[in-house]
């Protein structure tokens, strides 16, 4: 979206701006109910929240009234002063004010780095920074306050529960004007309310929260999208495999996931009483050790190389339940995985390959060029990668080589990396602007060494395989969540999973509509007739209600003349006019390979 109004503000300018905004939010409401205790308040992506412990709940008028302060507040140009104070001297301040929640921030530093405060007035509060200089730099008419919400201190559930009360901020009240704009589009266009409208998916308390149930339509949109990247991974040299849900742990413990996603995954399941806690089957949190295992299974030559395996593979996580989302979490979803299997000198060639393909998914969806890659590299100060660092060197290397020599928009992310090889991920913005991760794509020298995976060099040698791990659409569900909310469930007519419905004008006609249907359906075009018994109008509205992307009216006239009207929901041409049926198929077959 060129020139996004959300986007013409400096991010770290924007960032002190929210992070005083919550500030100025902690002291206007310790100013109004002063037996709250005030706990952490950070900026956040489009705004800042702070956490409060209170004994009574904040209510809509509370917020109201929190606002109206905050701006009173905001409009008296206050100073916000950084101030270093001695660590014995702070803490006796704490303990005076009767802070608990601070004391234990502040029991928890550096002891040799320095302590400050911001001063704003007669308020102050522990905190590092960075600020405005003053309250004068934030304006009184561009920022609100959203919500309240349940909070553990510290994220643990043992802890005390706070109240934690959610804001946004900006520059200039056009932005948040825009921004306010967009998320009531957004609510519009929420993926878990258009699923219901349009009968995609449901879930159910019995069969478990995070487990979504794909009806006919929601199976036929996830069907359409499946082989369409079938077809294209087949044209370019991929080949088909299936492997099962679970797998005995040794696996995951050979390719680091036991240790690394133990927490994540569903509980072991024992074979027999005898086995031991280590022992038995778990469900599968990745493919990769699977495609690993039929590579594996027989001995290859550098001629036979790449080899690239793909599959719509199942996983499992255990998300908490407080962490699920319509689609966009989910504890069982299928990733469109693909694992391929080259030489050193290949792997340059090789992951462009993956990135044209990526690319030319994106731009089949009607996804546009408006994405950036973010090139996500391990941080070496952490312990939860392995492998080598030579082993690391070279695939980052690779990565950053093959983006640079492509002229990929992209910037590097340190501690974004997966536990096994950094990634190349695709961070697409929507028609709302709001960016979502889309493909990725890994190198990994570390799972080859780990299974000691081999191939037969052209000088008779044995040499170990380089690994790309990519998947365009990441998760189908958490992908087809993000498709829903883009085209708000007005799919492209390639895409929907009704394309055409037909409209007898009364019962009279309803053959005729029939023998319309059956040519379509032969011709791949999924199409169904409205024969209920409601007037012409209502079946319109109906038809534009559930977001067919072509209705075909039949009456005396088109049944007489071997005709259809054609009406549809592209702009520009939403009443084609009355056409002859094979005139009408052929426009829709236009459409379909063009995929529009």
């Amino acid at each position: 979206m060129e020139n996004d109004i959300l986007r013409q503000s400096d991010p770290e300018k924007l960032h002190r701006l929210r992070h005083s905004t919550s500030h100025i939010l902690a002291m206007a409401v310790q100013k109004l109910f002063p037996e709250t205790k005030a706990t952490i308040g950070p900026a956040i992506e489009n705004g800042f929240y702070y956490d409060f412990d209170r004994p009574t709940p904040f209510t809509p008028e509370d917020l109201k009234k929190i606002e109206k302060e905050m701006r009173g507040i905001v409009q008296q140009k206050l100073p916000m002063v950084r101030e270093e104070v001695p660590r014995g001297a702070m803490r006796e301040r704490l303990e005076a004010l009767g802070e608990p929640y601070k004391l234990e921030l502040f029991e928890g530093f550096d002891p040799d780095a320095p302590v400050s405060l911001y001063r704003t007035g007669d308020w102050w509060d522990l905190c590092a920074g960075p600020h405005v200089e003053s309250t004068a730099e934030i304006h009184p008419n561009a920022f609100k306050l959203r919500s309240v919400a349940g909070a553990y201190w510290r994220g643990d559930e043992k802890r005390a529960q706070l109240q934690r009360i959610y804001g946004t901020a900006w520059e200039t009240p056009e932005q948040l004007e825009e921004f306010l704009r967009r998320e009531e589009e957004a609510k519009k266009r929420d993926h878990r309310k258009l699923g219901r409208e349009l009968g995609l998916f449901v879930f159910s308390d019995l069969v478990g929260p995070g487990l979504p149930l794909w009806t006919p339509k929601g199976a036929l949109l996830r069907y359409t999208l499946e082989e369409f990247l079938r077809k294209e991974q087949i044209k370019r040299g991929y080949q088909p495999v299936v492997t099962p849900h679970i797998a005995r742990v040794d696996l995951f413990k050979t390719s680091g996931h036991w240790f690394k996603y133990k927490d994540d995954m569903f509980p072991l399941m024992a074979t027999s009483e005898e086995e031991g806690a280590e022992e038995g089957f778990v469900m599968k949190p990745m493919n990769c050790p699977f495609h690993i295992q039929i590579y594996k299974s027989g001995l290859h030559s550098y001629r036979d190389l790449p080899i690239r395996l793909a599959e719509f593979g199942t996983v499992y996580r255990y998300e908490q339940s407080g962490e699920l989302g319509g689609l966009t979490r989910v504890r069982g979803f299928t990733v469109d995985d693909s694992h391929l299997f080259v030489t050193p000198e290949q792997l340059d060639d090789e992951f462009k390959k993956v990135v044209d393909l990526i690319q030319f998914v994106f731009r089949s969806l009607q996804l546009g060029d408006d994405f950036s890659a973010r090139v996500s590299f391990r941080d070496p100060a952490s312990d939860k990668y392995i492998g080598s660092d030579e082993a690391w060197e070279k695939a980052q290397a690779a990565i950053l080589k093959a983006a640079q020599d492509l002229g990929l928009k992209y910037f590097v992310a340190e501690g974004e990396a997966a536990f096994y090889g950094p990634k190349l991920d695709f961070i697409f913005r929507d028609a709302l602007g709001r960016e979502w991760q889309l493909g990725t794509v890994q190198v990994d020298y570390i799972l080859p060494e780990r299974f000691e995976l081999e191939y037969v060099a052209e000088d008779g040698s044995r040499r170990r395989p380089v690994m790309i791990h990519r998947a365009p659409f990441g998760s189908l569900e958490r992908f087809i969540a993000i498709l829903i909310e883009h085209f708000a469930g007005d799919f492209p007519l390639w895409l929907a999973p009704e394309q055409v419905r037909i409209l007898p004008v009364t019962d009279q006609f309803v053959g005729y509509a029939e023998s319309v249907k059956d040519r379509l359906v032969c011709l791949g075009v999924r199409a169904e007739v409205d024969a209920s018994s409601e007037r012409l109008g209502k079946k319109i509205r109906n038809g534009e209600t559930a977001k067919v992307p072509v209705l075909l009216v039949v009456g005396e006239s088109e049944a007489n003349s071997g005709t259809v009207a054609v009406r549809t929901r592209v702009e520009g041409e939403k009443d084609k006019g009355t056409l002859p049926v094979e005139e009408a198929i052929a426009y829709l077959q236009e459409r379909l390979a063009k995929r529009t």
